[in-house]
């Protein structure tokens, strides 16, 4: 007989299965086309990252997704992988240097970007190695990285083929930059912290005659680069000034006044300054008026000769000191004013960044987001939760045109090359640029410097990882892939970009649906993150409560779409669940013996009501299931597997059974009851499989079960003719019945060695009679000898009463406890009640409190009045019952 250790390790069953599964090829995918393809393409991490919990929450799912699926029959691949991350893995490698004492200039490009190789070999992809023990079921054989020979080549073939068609080019363009990574950066590096600052107003002269124009400002350094000011064409304060022009104060340059309807009348004065080189907003402007771009600072954030002799070299912040005392040195300082606003940060390094003119690299994206945006709106590719489509649409309908170059060293280098008289084109190589631009075979050619966001290698993760722009198998087996599950806040960097780039260069959508998870946030609702300290780590998570116990709390805390409010203490949760499984399924290989449910003749079982109705919820639960996971209904599906393991079989079936189990009346009862306890037992862990993968595995290998492992068994199939709401509506009465005995008992201190009489009234005839049959399940589990089962029954003097639907039941107490102690007990109980309800109810009379007391104080009140004043009604009734 197997048996299962009196407690569950989950260290040791998690080592050994995950060897197992991995060392077996179970993970493992492959182009079959007699079986219906699923395909998940892993949102790849980046490859300096560590595994937190916002990785737990997706890649939980990911893996319930396809360990599902895989049950299903389906031929499943979970293509997994990590990303190069150009400027964070850049940085990694920039500050092991400077601990060495050197920087990348030192080394050169070529050496620099060997060490960074080097580097990623030795510490990169350690997440993957973490992924394994939150027990994903990868296909590690088929592990890409973003720049990989074969992945670089199709990055390098769709920026070739973009190019050819007009999409790509190259211009001057107002860019988020980081003066200290000296690159620009997309708006998703470009992370936005509040800062308590100021606005400066600063006087600008009218250039003829008298007058002045005052603006605001939050950074007056730039002030150096003004080339207008700007007022709302129909504000009547300004009418008189436009075409004119005033003066640049310190600088003394004379600047038009125009007029642009982007200028706020109500902001300020109404009178904006205008910077083309150094604001996104004004740099339209500038292009709608033809404006000069005086680019006033450095790459390094240093004041350049544009701002003119006195500031030249000067840092930026030191500059905007300088400024404003000049200013006020010159009575142009009208005024400083307190001004809390968002300031943008490089991801990285954390340096304020810049608003900063510059020769980028740049995709038109209007061609390529109007069939994109098309293929959501049609349903084509649906978004789980919906509401995801409104915002995905506004952004597409108002999309810009994506700056797609970086200054970096490290990531895939612009395939662009120049000829020594500066013409150029996108080319595989040398050799092709060449024939491009019609050179003879010994023109020198040089590279473009810069390399490629990060994000315009990513978005061709669905096509390179399955070898586009190559034909192979897989691309046409297992593209479009099924499903894609990601946090919605890369929507835009990230599943938007996938869609244009499978739409564009494959003709077809990259996947079907889009689940998009929350975000996973602390008790207060705070993002987790390492500089709250509110984050904890996984592994630590995983040693204490285990993966399964992670996983299944993590599922069950994720409604659809929503943030996750996690703790680490609420994995007791999984944890629980996890040892309840474990102990009823040990309690059951104890009772089975040497029983071998495959040789069981079926047609000679004999079902009891209990056996059905246990059969009945099972196969509802299996329904429910399907219908969950399809939706992504995660917190369903564990509800749902909850409830069926938890609630119907380990605190019911394998109670009412018991008698069968110990007791048989004979042999066909005893084995019925083992088949099917052992027939749910299995089903319901294949159905838990997917969520809780290690110990449904250690429990099935020792059950009686056919194949190799329970991740390859069949998920199982609802049979609807077994779900019957009669009998559930029959064991129903019969277990609330059980729990109404239960709490007269516990409330009126029944000893449980004590067994009670209990009588059942009901006018109903035909509930009746069920009552007749299913007595023997209400006295073995509320430990009671019904006395009377009738229509006409009178409650006995001194017996404690409950109505359950269309009976009532009544216990006598005479005799079965010591009713004067009762009574004395009973009313201090209420005395002590009725204390606590006095003193809320003084609370919330009270106008003072419930005026300055905050919102939650007064609604535990409330509680705390409400839960006194439901206790109290009980005890009264169970005194009156002994009057």
């Amino acid at each position: 007989m197997n048996e299962l250790s009196k407690t569950y390790d989950p260290s040791q069953a998690e080592k050994k299965w995950y060897q197992h599964w991995e060392k077996s090829g179970f993970f493992r995918a492959k182009v079959n086309p007699s079986q219906e393809p699923y395909c998940i393409m892993i949102p790849p991490p980046n490859v300096t990252g560590m595994l937190h919990m916002g990785h737990v929450l997706n890649n939980t799912l990911q893996d319930i997704l396809i360990r599902w699926r895989r049950m299903q029959g389906r031929e499943t691949l979970w293509l997994p992988g990590t990303d190069h991350a150009g400027i964070a893995t850049q940085n990694k490698v920039e500050a092991m240097l400077r601990d060495q004492g050197q920087s990348k200039e030192d080394l050169g490009r070529e050496a620099f970007v060997k060490k960074v190789w080097q580097w990623k070999e030795e510490y990169g992809g350690i997440i993957t190695k973490q992924l394994r023990k939150l027990g994903a079921s990868c296909d590690w054989s088929r592990e890409k990285f973003t720049m990989d020979e074969d992945m670089s080549y199709a990055v390098v073939d769709a920026f070739v083929k973009l190019f050819d068609k007009g999409l790509i080019y190259k211009g001057t363009y107002i860019v988020n930059w980081c003066p200290r990574c000296r690159t620009a950066l997309s708006d998703e590096e470009n992370i936005h912290h509040d800062h308590d600052s100021y606005l400066w107003h600063i006087r600008y002269p009218v250039a003829a005659g008298s007058g002045e124009v005052i603006v605001a400002t939050t950074r007056p350094e730039t002030m150096l680069g003004d080339t207008a000011v700007a007022v709302h064409p129909e504000d009547e304060r300004y009418q008189h000034l436009i075409g004119q022009t005033v003066i640049l104060p310190i600088l003394n340059r004379e600047l038009p006044v125009i007029a642009d309807e982007f200028v706020s009348r109500e902001f300020g004065t109404g009178c904006v300054k205008i910077t083309p080189a150094h604001d996104p907003n004004d740099f339209l402007a500038g292009k709608r008026h033809n404006l000069m771009e005086i680019n006033v600072m450095t790459e390094e954030g240093k004041m350049n000769a544009n701002a003119g002799s006195l500031f030249e070299g000067m840092d930026r912040f030191e500059c905007r000191q300088k400024v404003v005392q000049l200013l006020e040195e010159s009575g142009h300082l009208v005024k400083i004013e307190p001004h809390k606003h968002s300031v943008g940060h490089c991801q990285r390094c954390d340096t304020i960044t810049e608003p900063y003119l510059s020769d980028q690299w740049f995709i038109k994206m209007e061609p390529l987001a109007k069939p994109a945006l098309q293929a959501v709106l049609n349903g084509e590719i649906k978004f789980y939760p919906e509401h995801w489509i409104k915002t995905y649409q506004h952004w597409m309908e108002n999309i810009r045109d994506w700056c797609i170059s970086r200054q970096l060293w490290w990531g895939h280098r612009i395939p662009v090359y120049y000829t020594p008289d500066g013409a150029y084109t996108a080319a595989h190589s040398e050799e092709e640029a060449r024939q491009k631009l019609n050179l003879p075979d010994d023109t020198p050619l040089t590279q473009d410097e810069d390399v490629l966001d990060t994000w315009a290698s990513s978005w061709l993760w669905p096509l390179n990882t399955l070898g586009w722009p190559q034909e192979t198998n897989e691309l046409n087996y297992f593209y479009p892939t099924s499903d894609l599950v990601t946090a919605a806040d890369i929507i835009f960097f990230w599943v938007a970009r996938m869609i244009m780039a499978g739409l564009e260069f494959r003709g077809e959508i990259p996947f079907k649906n889009v689940y998009f998870n929350g975000i996973v946030r602390d008790g207060k609702g705070r993002k987790m993150s390492k500089s709250l300290g509110n984050s904890p780590d996984p592994l630590d998570i995983i040693a204490e409560y285990g993966a399964d116990a992670l996983r299944y709390t993590m599922a069950f805390l994720t409604p659809i779409g929503n943030d996750v409010l996690f703790s680490a203490e609420k994995c007791e949760l999984g944890r629980n669940f996890a040892n309840k499984l474990w102990n009823a399924s040990r309690f059951l290989l104890m009772n089975l013996g040497d029983f071998d449910p495959y040789q069981v003749d079926k047609d000679q079982l004999a079902y009891t009501l209990a056996d059905e109705w246990m059969l009945s919820r099972y196969h509802r639960a299996v329904r429910a299931l399907d219908g969950a996971l399809e939706s992504f209904s995660f917190t369903d599906a564990t509800r749902t597997l909850y409830d069926l393991i938890w609630g119907n079989f380990c605190d019911w079936y394998l109670e009412l059974i018991k008698s069968r189990l110990y007791n048989p009346q004979n042999e066909i009862d005893q084995l019925t009851a083992k088949y099917v306890a052992w027939q749910v037992l299995e089903g319901c862990l294949r159905l838990l499989h997917p969520i809780m993968p290690f110990i449904t595995e250690e429990i099935w290998q020792k059950l009686p079960h056919q194949g190799e492992t329970i991740m390859r068994a069949p998920y199982p199939k609802a049979d609807t003719t077994f779900i019957d709401p009669a009998i559930e509506a029959e064991m129903d009465r019969i277990q609330a019945i059980i729990s109404a005995i239960r709490n007269i008992r516990g409330e009126m201190n029944v000893p449980p060695s004590k067994e009670a009489e209990v009588i059942l009234k009901t006018e109903n005839e035909a509930i009746q009679q069920l009552l007749e049959r299913d007595q023997s399940y209400i006295g073995d589990l509320a430990k009671v000898s019904i006395s009377e089962i009738s229509s006409k029954a009178q409650k006995p003097h001194m017996a404690a009463s409950a109505v359950v639907g269309d009976i009532e039941l009544f216990i006598p107490l005479e005799g079965l406890i010591d009713l004067n102690k009762e009574r004395e007990r009973l009313e201090k109980e209420i005395a002590k009640t009725k204390t606590l309800l006095d003193r809320a109810d003084k609370k919330l009379a009270n106008p003072n409190f419930v005026a300055k007391a905050p919102v939650h104080v007064i609604e535990a009140e409330k509680k705390k009045q409400a839960e006194a004043m439901e206790i109290l009604v009980r005890l009264e009734k169970n005194l009156a019952d002994l009057s």
